[in-house]
Formats: C-alpha cells, structure tokens, sequence
C-alpha cells in the first residue's frame, strides 16, 4: 500500500487519473459503492472465480484494494493485493518472473497483514515446483 507524504500546508483534493485513489486526497465514488460485496463474499467463501473487467482508470484497482482492506478487517482472510506485472521485466525467463512475483507477493504479505509465512515458504515452493507450478505448490 502507498504512504503519502503530506507538507505541513493542507493540500486541495483533486481527480486523480494516475492509478489508485487515495481517499483524503483525491474525490471520488467510495469504491465498495460500485461492487456487489454479498456476491463477492459468496464468490469467496465458495473459493470460486471471479473477474473484475472494465475500462481503464474506472477504478479497479482501488475498488480492489478497498475490498482487500475489508477482508482483512473482517479478520476471517488474509488479503493482498500484487500486481504481477513486476513479472514483465525478466521475459522469457519463468523462474525469475516467479521468483518475482512470489518475492511480491509475500512482502505484500508482510507489509499488510504482518503475515511472514509466505516469505519463508516460496522459496522451498519455487525449488520444488519449478516456475511454472509454484504458485499452485505454494
């Protein structure tokens, strides 16, 4: 998650059109308003698939991370949220976009639910199933 700097001088709120929005400085539609949470919490609990499809810069990525803080404040999940483009960056290379991704994924772990289970056990993960089976192994 994104911390803000804020100067001592209080800052105009203002549309912001460069990726996740932050409450006390952008305006925007609280994000929760626009999703179907009892659907989603079904979806969830029922371990089934789901897709968020829209335009860009409509709010998917905030929506997103709005639903994720709601799961963990619920205390029933640990939820994180990564975006494995970070995965990009190697290419063809399989097992270091997974090492990528997974590195991602368990210091989103760590820096929202103080979880550090994930950092311990992917590496193990990646040795034993191999880039293109990790995340199923983990």
């Amino acid at each position: 998650m994104r911390t803000v700097a804020t100067k001592a001088i209080a800052m105009e709120r203002f549309f912001n059109t460069a990726g996740p929005i932050i409450p006390s400085l952008h305006y925007h539609v609280p994000p929760l308003e626009r999703l179907d949470c009892e659907e989603l919490s079904i979806l969830i609990r029922q371990m089934k698939y789901h897709v968020m499809h829209a335009p860009r810069q409509t709010g998917k990525t905030s929506a997103l991370l709005a639903l994720r803080d709601r799961l963990n404040a619920d205390g029933e999940f640990h939820c994180v949220y990564v975006n494995v483009e970070v995965g990009q960056t190697t290419r063809e290379d399989v097992p270091m976009a997974m090492r990528t991704i997974l590195n991602a994924l368990a210091s989103e772990a760590h820096a929202t639910c103080k979880d550090t289970m994930l950092a311990q056990i992917w590496p193990k993960a990646l040795d034993r199933a191999g880039g293109h089976e990790a995340l199923r192994d983990s």
